[in-house]
């Protein structure tokens, strides 16, 4: 039997606020998501902004090698940002109305509760349609690129969350990446049974490479926005003892990109700090496997797929003790945790992992590759099947 011909084979919608081209956490685990269950045989549908303020038909695009049909909405790009585009928030209900109109889903899996998903819950709901809600959404995320007074911020923000209330309590199931991040979100909003499930990574596209390193090689990569701090890794490379010769390739880019490298230029540290920009996976897979340490400085991570990449490939990493992140790296483990914004206790951890005894440094990568075992993809892609279903969940 062919994989379109299965009974139990689903229609699902998956609505998200950004997607493919975008980079960062939320439209990667979109992505993965959806080519994982395409694979499994599911037809999938994705609602994203288009790269323009213009209505086109909906078409198939390869998505993590996999074809899924895309509903591309008229969308504008947000100023403030280096990429974030975004549907008028008052058509949203017309587009839902429409999009499910066409697709007539089994389920709608919405990834974010701020415009599309927002009207797709609505929506599905008047119509009786299962929604599933996956909240990516930290504070800091948002209040970085606004351009109003920081009272303002506070009020938009509380509005924010009551509407994102709303919307959840709509769902038959609310998740997110981690067990913290979904206590953050119970803390939030008045909303209980929040369900942790991993985000998940696919270990076989990871290169783990145990032989001795020749040079001391830093990794960092993500968005170069202000909640990463790669500016206190920076810092913290300008403190460590100048016989610890280092290089830092930083992978990304984002609206900081021209302050680091003025950072750069003040630190002194032109000769050891590389900025790759936005890279293709080969390339980032290659990075991976050359570096010795990963350092993620990040206080608002709901997971961090990044950091999974880095475990995957064998990587000691050193991270920021906040959210999700000690939920990945176990001090004293596969890496270490420091204090937040502290730069001179990054410098001591880097310290530690760069002048580790082999035998020490291979012990910290056996922990990784153990550590993300329970990440893998296929523990994930079971678990939402099961919630579409309203089936139990797998253990």
């Amino acid at each position: 039997m062919s994989p379109t011909d299965r009974p139990d084979r689903l229609r699902i919608l998956i609505g998200c606020d950004t997607f493919a081209p975008d980079v960062n956490g939320a439209a990667r685990f979109a992505e993965r998501l959806a080519a994982g269950l395409v694979e499994r045989g599911h037809e999938v549908h994705i609602v994203a902004p288009g790269t323009r303020y213009r209505r086109t038909r909906p078409k198939v695009e390869i998505i993590e090698g996999q074809p899924m049909t895309v509903h591309r909405l008229p969308s504008l790009r947000w100023l403030p940002h280096d990429w974030l585009r975004f549907v008028w928030p008052w058509r949203s209900k017309h587009y839902a109305r429409q999009v499910l109109s066409r697709v007539r889903p089994d389920v709608v899996h919405i990834q974010s509760h701020i415009v599309i998903g927002r009207g797709l819950a609505r929506i599905a709901r008047q119509r009786r349609i299962p929604i599933v809600a996956t909240n990516h959404v930290m504070a800091e995320n948002i209040l970085d690129f606004t351009v109003m007074p920081p009272f303002v911020d506070k009020l938009v923000l509380k509005l924010a969350w009551d509407d994102a209330e709303r919307t959840f309590k709509m769902a038959r199931a609310v998740t997110t990446p981690t067990r913290r991040a979904a206590e953050f979100l119970e803390r939030t909003i008045d909303l209980s049974g929040v369900i942790p499930v991993s985000c998940g990574i696919d270990r076989r596209n990871y290169r783990p490479d145990a032989t001795p390193r020749t040079e001391h090689r830093i990794l960092s990569v993500g968005r170069l926005t202000s909640e990463k701090r790669i500016d206190v890794t920076l810092r913290a490379i300008a403190a460590l003892d100048p016989s610890i010769r280092v290089r830092f390739d930083i992978v990304g880019g984002g609206d900081q990109r021209k302050h680091l490298e003025q950072l750069v230029q003040k630190l002194g540290l032109q000769d050891r700090v590389h900025f790759l920009g936005k890279i293709d996976e080969d390339q980032l897979v290659d990075a991976y496997s050359r570096a010795s340490v990963f350092v993620i400085s990040s206080i608002a991570e709901l997971q961090s797929i990044a950091t999974m990449e880095a475990m995957a490939s064998g990587l000691p990493v050193i991270a920021a003790d906040a959210v999700a992140l000690p939920h990945l790296v176990h001090h004293g483990e596969n890496g270490y945790l420091f204090e937040p914004d502290n730069h001179a206790e990054l410098a001591a951890r880097l310290t530690e992992v760069l002048t580790a005894e082999p035998e020490e440094w291979l012990r910290m990568q056996r922990a990784s590759l153990d550590g993300v075992l329970v990440h893998d993809i296929t523990r994930t892609l079971d678990t939402f099947e099961a919630l579409y279903r309203g089936e139990p969940i797998p253990e």
